[in-house]
């Protein structure tokens, strides 16, 4: 590389992220020359990102909390003697509080000025953004309560749907659709525990719904010197549960004409909110209509289309930037190169997709690892021989790339589904044989495929992934089945200490314990919860597999377990007939009253529940604690228990009355 494509000397990189992300930007890193630190929690000591690295950091702690702490980490980079940060994606990647902390320690932030952050991390506030540049927007409105969105959506007339979104955070939590009035109180009621639950913050507002869309994104690029252009869109309108899984560049369905439209919206938005570094701006694309959703201000997983198609290495060009490069240095002053053919990518997540189209999280150690290969391939992982999945972090195990240099989203479709038969990834389960049964669908084929193609066909696409040969040739036999798991974990439960006539319940999956919804001494009926475990940001009831008298709870909140491992011990015993049928009729879409009074008892807690305190704090220039909160953890990490002590405390005093 020539020197004046390197940046100036004696810069070091932290690497304030894990995983792909991790050993993806170190790489971009060792091609610039520049020495690399990085960071692990405990329960990620030895973690593949920690091998690539020039040196380690430990951080106290486990799970996200570790990596989310912005003064461990800034004292990381400090105590290094890093000058630059990168935060890749996830984490602290969108959290103005940790640029702002950066800027302060006198590191260079790999990414937007704070105050970028803290516009695109509102979508109220990218909402005004937008507006203020001209370009189209769906009706909404600004934070609401549920009558305010039972009047919005009423608004709407008979026949329109809306969707109820959190204000902060994003990947589909706190969102929820709704088609008529009658639908948005128990939404809204769940959107804003969801929200509060992963973002620290319930606020939500309502949007209305546009249905057959496309989801396209624009990738922007901007210097210090207020130069801005753009390298093209992505296309990612296959989606589960509003989370990508199909990501393609350049889109093959809209038109010159929208492209256009819509790149000139990203670079106005971008110039007018004085943009720095890479990022996105979100569009829904329905016909000739398009109108903005909200912008990531960072590094997005599916970078890698736009790289295979333009020639731009994204990591190196957001590391030359922040160190000062202009377009002109970078050769994009005269705008985005054309794009060379078309590319694909999947991202292979360590899941379960069950019958249903429903999702079981796998997880476990890599017993062996084998990348597919070839012309066009990619494949961006830390997936190792010997390592281990940690379930207390994104799914995202593998994004397998292919690229069509003629342009055939056919081409590009048949070799990515190559790729996957090609993969190896024994030992845990993956979604690879469901993205290959996505990949074969017509509609995906020729890029007609929208928002909803997903979530229409899911049981469908699910029944074709069971044809699919791959797994049962990839996965040790109780790895592919999430029926085979928990009878091996059965197995492995017959082998522990429990009195005759006992029922054991286990993990059927690897995870932490997120609560222990019996105690001993409680009578529970076959089908009620016991434990509930958390895998992959998800939440999964394990339940009694036969009536029973609780007599052990072998686990507590914050344990980690495997698949197989005992949970609790039962001793068989009928359970009243009238609590098995009421079990039975249990309305889903309804909250059982225990769990009501949850609920509840965190909403007392939040701020919208305390308007006075609220105004009393920004009267003298202060922030809550749950905002700073919300801006120093990554979405589903945070876990407040606090308000749940009196609801403990008044069930004792109940107990102790009797």
């Amino acid at each position: 590389m020539p020197a004046a494509a390197r940046p100036p000397s004696g810069h070091r990189l932290l690497v304030a992220n894990r995983g792909e992300v991790a050993v993806r930007i170190v790489r971009a890193a060792d091609d610039l020359g520049i020495p690399t630190v990085g960071v692990a929690s405990a329960d990620d000591a030895g973690a593949p990102h920690t091998s690539v690295v020039d040196e380690v950091v430990d951080l106290e702690g486990e799970g996200p909390a570790a990596y989310l702490d912005v003064a461990a980490v800034v004292s990381a980079a400090t105590s290094t003697g890093c000058t630059l940060v990168h935060p890749g994606y996830g984490l602290l990647s969108e959290q103005a509080d940790f640029a702002a902390a950066c800027a302060a320690a006198d590191l260079t932030f790999v990414g937007p000025p704070a105050d970028v952050l803290a516009v695109l991390g509102d979508k109220v506030a990218a909402r005004a953004l937008a507006e203020r540049c001209g370009v189209p927007v769906l009706e909404a409105t600004g934070p609401v309560d549920a009558a305010g969105a039972e009047a919005f959506v009423a608004s709407l007339g008979a026949r329109a749907a809306a969707v109820i979104k959190a204000v902060a955070g994003g990947g589909g939590r706190g969102m929820r659709v709704v088609r008529g009035v009658g639908e948005v109180a128990s939404a809204h009621e769940r959107a804003a525990s969801e929200a509060a639950a992963a973002f620290g913050s319930g606020r939500l507002y309502v949007e209305r719904y546009l249905p057959g869309a496309h989801h396209v994104e624009v990738q922007v690029v901007a210097d210090a010197d207020g130069g801005v252009t753009h390298l093209g869109e992505r296309e990612c309108s296959l989606q589960r549960r509003h989370q990508k899984l199909v990501e393609v560049a350049p889109s093959p369905f809209i038109d010159d004409a929208t492209r256009a439209a819509l790149t000139d919206a990203s670079v106005a938005m971008a110039r007018e909110v004085g943009y720095r570094g890479l990022g996105t701006f979100e569009f829904l694309v329905a016909g000739d209509r398009f109108v903005f959703i909200e912008a990531n201000p960072r590094l997005q997983v599916e970078h890698t289309v736009t790289e295979e198609v333009t020639g731009v290495d994204l990591v190196v060009t957001q590391l030359r930037l922040a160190v000062g490069a202009t377009l002109v240095d970078l050769g994009l002053d005269a705008g985005p190169p054309p794009p060379r053919g078309l590319a694909l990518q999947v991202r292979v997540n360590a899941e379960t997709v069950l019958p249903d189209g429903s999702l079981r999280p796998g997880g476990g150690r890599f017993e062996r690892v084998e990348l597919p290969a070839g012309p066009g391939v990619r494949v961006d992982t830390a997936a190792v021989t010997g390592s281990r999945t940690n379930p207390r972090f994104d799914s995202l195990v593998a994004k397998v790339v292919a690229h069509a240099p003629d342009g055939s989203l056919a081409t590009a479709c048949t070799r990515a589904d190559r790729a996957l038969r090609e993969l190896r990834l024994d030992g845990v389960t993956t979604n690879a044989a469901f993205l290959r049964a996505l990949l074969a669908r017509a509609d995906v084929r020729d890029g007609s495929a929208t928002t909803e193609t997903v979530q229409d066909h899911v049981a469908e696409l699910a029944e074709t992934a069971a044809t699919i040969d791959t797994a049962a040739a990839s996965n040790p036999p109780t790895a592919g089945d999430p029926l085979a798991v928990l009878a091996h974990g059965r197995e492995r439960a017959a082998h522990a200490p429990a009195p005759p006539g006992s029922v054991v319940v286990v993990a059927p999956l690897q995870g932490t314990v997120a609560g222990v919804a019996a105690a001993v001494g409680d009578e529970v009926a076959a089908g009620r919860e016991v434990v509930v475990l958390e895998a992959m940001k998800m939440e999964h009831l394990v339940a009694a597999p036969e009536s029973g008298v609780v007599r052990s709870i072998a686990v507590a909140p914050g344990d980690v377990v495997d698949a197989g491992d005992v949970l609790a011990v039962l001793e068989r015993a009928d359970v009243a007939a009238a609590e098995v049928d009421a079990a039975a009729e249990v309305d889903l879409d309804d909250l059982r009253p225990d769990l009501a009074a949850v609920v509840e008892r965190h909403a007392l807690g939040l701020d919208a529940a305390r308007p006075e305190a609220v105004e009393r704090r920004r009267r003298t220039g202060q922030r809550t604690a749950r905002e700073n909160v919300d801006d120093l953890c990554d979405p589903g990490t945070f876990v407040e228990v606090a308000p749940l002590v009196i609801a403990a405390q008044r069930r004792r005093r109940e107990d102790d009355d009797l």
